[in-house]
């Protein structure tokens, strides 16, 4: 795997070319991948931080948001989480969900982490901590499940 340099920012530091960047590997993933079209932009980025890994040549390798309490749970989440295809299998996505968890600690410690996972990556999280706290549900048409995470 290339070099990988690290970012993580609130949505007003990102620059157009960055953002474009983003909502591109987005889009890619969850849109083209899974064949899912969806409205990506919620109006949960603005209020976000972002933590991106970008490649020597500024391809969004990895990716995650970090989302406050209050806007799409009770709870801190981390949401968006994608690993672009020309990245996976070099354990980028291990090292994107620890410096997740970390910075949504660092910015929100007094509240656990809530995600909406897809079913299938449960033991993926679940070897980070979070616990299955829902029947799995249909969010366009792909199993998910709640997940928490509770730290002191």
């Amino acid at each position: 795997m290339q070099n990988i340099r690290w970012q993580c920012c609130r949505f007003h530091d990102l620059t157009v070319d960055q953002l474009y960047a983003i909502l591109r590997a987005r889009s890619a993933v969850f849109v083209v991948e899974q064949n899912c079209p969806y409205l990506d932009m919620d109006d949960a980025d603005q209020s976000s931080l972002h933590l991106i890994a970008w490649s020597d040549d500024q391809k969004v390798a990895a990716y995650l948001r970090v989302v406050p309490p209050a806007v799409k749970y009770a709870e801190a989440s981390l949401g968006r989480v994608i690993t672009s295809d020309f990245a996976r299998g070099t354990g980028i996505g291990k090292s994107l969900l620890i410096r997740g968890i970390a910075a949504c600690k660092e910015a929100h410690p007094a509240h656990a982490i809530r995600i909406g996972a897809q079913q299938y990556l449960e033991k993926f999280y679940q070897s980070f901590g979070f616990v299955t706290v829902s029947d799995m549900y249909l969010e366009d048409d792909i199993p998910h499940i709640e997940m928490l995470l509770i730290h002191a």
